[in-house]
């Protein structure tokens, strides 16, 4: 089968500059590499034959010739046939930063640390703790150093070994046709050391479960949704790795009177007929104890009074927000024969400008159908 042009395996015009090849080379590398595609030969051929565009379209004197006598060139002793990671066409480095992406996770250095995971507490407080602020202490299961061994694994650092297959490496390189691929070791899964006594406390693992009690300070504002971070409390890491966080998610609980809108609270207060009609002065509940609210005479029923910053503290300072008490009629129920009577006869002796509402109302329903 006749070689396909190079420029059409790398999928690029014959003008692409040097920086135009690298990124359509390493574009075509990562989708066909054989690790991506184990046991696919037509992408490993597809692969082989991108490396081989490159190798030449990436040296400037190989191109020139390639552009002048195609593949012709490969039998012109120029060296075009293969290629090498130390050549001068930039292929080291591009290869390089294609391995550098598969194998960054893959096992590494033994001597490198693995920070712990973070951890994540579900935690319900009370509608008080969320506006003033708390303090509570919480158990927490989580894997910690051991301290038996000190975070080694083993009885005695004499225990402990080089792995004698990947050299402390952590990888090991297994040769593909003209191009290698690094793997995890498989003697000591990546950790590049083996160990001959292991500890008795953590089997080798280097870390043990563990419950610790953590106290967490609640910050005044806190709402459902809200995330507390305590950094460093979370999982401890292996190989001397950093510990990770743990998030404390907050769940608050309903209030029996108060309902909250960011940091404005609502309540609502029932009032006699009386009490809106003559008017009056009504204790209301606050977070604080109760204040004292003045009713106006003719007060409508879901009246809203604002009373200033007597709401919940912003999280991020700045004051407070306000309660907003909504007055509600309540219409009295089991009248004895007299309150009725009573009833009955102001109903009587009230005319339209006592009820300015229900007259404007009649006079629409009038309109409406006149």
């Amino acid at each position: 089968m006749a070689k396909r042009d190079y420029y059409e395996v790398l999928g690029v015009s014959r003008n692409a500059s040097a920086d135009e090849l690298k990124k359509a080379y390493r574009k075509v590398a990562m989708k066909h590499h054989p690790d991506r595609n184990p046991g696919d030969r037509k992408a490993e051929d597809k692969f082989k034959e991108a490396s081989e565009a490159f190798e030449v379209l990436g040296d400037q004197e190989k191109r020139s010739r390639y552009d002048q006598f195609g593949h012709a060139a490969d039998s012109m002793g120029s060296g075009m046939g293969g290629f090498s990671a130390g050549g001068g066409s930039g292929f080291g480095d591009v290869f390089g930063d294609i391995f550098s992406e598969f194998f960054s996770t893959s096992g590494g250095s033994a001597s490198r640390g693995e920070r712990g995971s973070d951890l994540q507490y579900n935690m319900e407080i009370s509608f008080d703790e969320a506006v003033f602020g708390s303090s509570k202490e919480i158990d927490v299961p989580r894997m910690e150093t051991c301290d038996s061994c000190s975070g080694l694994g083993a009885e005695s650092e004499k225990d402990i070994k080089i792995c004698g297959s990947c050299g402390g490496t952590g990888q090991q390189r297994v040769q593909q046709g003209f191009f290698s691929v690094a793997t995890t070791c498989s003697s000591c899964s990546g950790r590049g050391k083996t160990i001959s006594n292991p500890c008795k406390s953590c089997h080798g693992r280097t870390r043990v479960s563990r419950t610790k009690r953590i106290r967490v300070n609640i910050p005044a504002g806190v709402s459902s949704g809200s995330r507390i971070k305590l950094t460093g409390e979370g999982e401890h890491g292996a190989n001397g790795g950093s510990s990770g966080d743990l998030y404390i998610v907050l769940n608050v609980k309903d209030h029996a009177i108060f309902e909250r809108d960011g940091a404005d609270i609502f309540c609502e207060v029932p009032v006699s007929f009386a009490q809106t009609a003559l008017g009056t002065d009504l204790e209301v509940p606050t977070l604080e104890g109760q204040a004292r609210l003045k009713i106006p005479a003719g007060t409508q029923t879901h009246k809203i009074f604002r009373l200033k910053n007597q709401g919940i503290a912003h999280l991020r300072g700045g004051g407070r927000g306000d309660l907003h008490v909504r007055v509600v009629v309540e219409t009295p129920t089991k009248l004895s024969t007299r309150q009725k009577e009573i009833l009955k006869e102001f109903d009587d002796c009230c005319d339209d400008e006592s009820n300015p509402i229900r007259d404007k109302f009649v006079k629409s329903i009038k309109n409406l159908f006149s």
